[in-house]
């Protein structure tokens, strides 16, 4: 899928919901922002990169070409980046904040709710536009692993300051202090395993032409 890359999964949902709802659905965009602890169990989330949800009114929706449309519902666009499997996320997200998620999606068209959560993965499934490229900078890092890397080289320029102005025996006390503070973040990156032999076999297939394409949009902006 071109919408993995390492161990991030990156989601895009455009769904549809009428322009007479819009101002409500602003609202309650300006309530979660002025608010944040309502967002709590969505910040608690520790697989998610990056989430954000955008209105985009009919007026306003891009011309790529395509030529002007003629449209009848504002729609909302929700992009994320996450670690782990699509199932995995929506399962964090409608177990997390299952009120959070039928609040932003109040005024989307034929929104099932987030719980049950069948009910809820079809419809995300139905609105889900899939990538067609995506770069992960650090594809054997999920956000963990990157925030370990942070503390230990925290750790890393503590014992270089402590080196030269202690004494060995001060600095071996340091040492052992500081290493036990961060032998819990000493694990190695990597990608971690495939969600099934299915899509192991689907990414060496498409290994070959997602190389091609790679190459022809590098071409395209040199």
């Amino acid at each position: 899928m071109s919408n993995i890359a390492g161990k991030a999964y990156a989601m895009n949902v455009v769904t549809p919901s009428k322009p007479i709802l819009t101002w409500l659905n602003r609202l309650i965009f300006m309530v979660a922002r002025g608010v944040p602890s309502v967002l709590s169990g969505l910040m608690g989330l520790s697989l998610i990169h990056f989430a954000r949800w955008v209105i985009i009114r009919r007026e306003d929706w891009p011309d790529l070409g395509q030529g002007k449309e003629d449209l009848q519902n504002d729609y909302m666009l929700f992009c994320s980046n996450f670690n782990g499997t699509w199932d995995q996320y929506i399962d964090a997200f409608s177990d997390g904040i299952p009120n959070g998620l039928n609040l932003f999606w109040y005024t989307a068209t034929k929104y099932p709710q987030s719980i049950p959560v069948t009910a809820f993965k079809n419809y995300i499934t139905y609105n889900q536009v899939f990538t067609d490229y995506y770069y992960n900078g650090t594809p054997g890092s999920a956000q963990r692993d990157i925030k370990s890397a942070m503390r230990v080289n925290e750790v890393v320029q503590a014992l270089s300051a402590a080196h030269a102005t202690q004494s060995p025996e001060a600095f071996a006390a340091t040492y052992r202090e500081l290493l036990t503070s961060v032998q819990g973040d000493l694990g190695e990156p990597g990608f971690g395993p495939v969600a099934s032999l299915d899509t192991e076999r689907a990414d060496l297939n498409r290994a070959p032409n997602v190389q091609r394409l790679s190459r022809i949009f590098n071409a395209t902006r040199s």
